[in-house]
């Protein structure tokens, strides 16, 4: 069966920029079996309650402001699956989740950017499912749980997020390869322990127990998605760490695999 992945999307220039995680990301689909249809949960959609993308297409959303003319040229209009979308709707039911279906929502940058690079034909289907920041890392393993059985039908559960996220410090302007701070090593060095070792009772709150976390996590919908990722690959998965690199000194662009 196909893995689960965490992906750091990082900026929406990832989309353009040359950088170690662009890079990893173009070869990420030539790795991989290619799946049958995608599901994303995107740090940059968020919902009181679950929700799902059930258009027949997506549309591309510009969800960004003061970047170049060329990244608001990009489009990535990769069809819907509808029919999978009542599925998960119907599965997050069974979990005590209702969800609603959107058949008008995008796609967001946390979603069209890595698949951009790692599938640039935009020929597979990708239907999209919200956050809900406020409930925390234990709802998003639940969430994830209930994708689980998505697996067996050769359907890639990807959360896309980032491993660390504190964008006040940009006020600086680091430059791209700015070396790592020593917070954000050891931050993402108790993640990596963790996330290694499986243990989901730590990582689930992390926010009291990981280094760093409220400056790394000011909020926290950027790191949910890496429990969707864990939830959707079952109760004791295996992770690997498929890509590990930082940027500006502050964003760590880690991608995991769970299977």
């Amino acid at each position: 069966m196909l893995p689960t992945l965490f992906i750091s999307h990082g900026s929406p220039m990832t989309a353009l920029m040359d950088s170690p995680a662009k890079k990893f990301l173009e070869s990420l689909g030539r790795v991989l079996t290619r799946p049958r249809a995608i599901v994303v949960a995107s740090a940059h959609w968020e919902t009181a309650a679950p929700a799902v993308t059930s258009g027949e297409t997506n549309t591309t959303i510009h969800d960004f402001y003061g970047f170049p003319p060329a990244l608001f040229a990009l489009a990535y209009n990769a069809p819907g699956d509808p029919m999978l979308a009542r599925q998960i709707a119907a599965r997050l039911a069974e979990f005590g989740l209702s969800a609603s279906l959107d058949p008008t929502r995008g796609l967001d940058h946390g979603a069209w950017v890595p698949l951009l690079l790692a599938y640039p034909d935009a020929d597979i289907p990708v239907v999209q499912l919200s956050l809900q920041t406020a409930a925390g890392p234990r709802h998003h393993l639940a969430l994830g749980a209930a994708l689980q059985s998505l697996r067996a039908q050769n359907i890639l559960v990807i959360g896309s997020g980032s491993f660390t996220h504190d964008l006040s410090r940009f006020r600086t302007r680091p430059a791209l390869d700015a070396p790592e701070a020593e917070d954000v090593s050891a931050f993402a060095a108790w993640m990596d322990s963790k996330i290694v070792a499986g243990d989901f009772s730590a990582l689930a709150d992390y926010r009291a127990r990981a280094p760093h976390a409220t400056v790394e996590h000011p909020t926290e919908e950027h790191l949910l998605p890496l429990f969707v990722a864990l939830g959707a690959a079952g109760e004791k998965p295996t992770a690997e760490r498929l890509h590990s690199s930082v940027e500006f000194g502050i964003l760590r662009m880690d991608t995991y695999a769970f299977t």
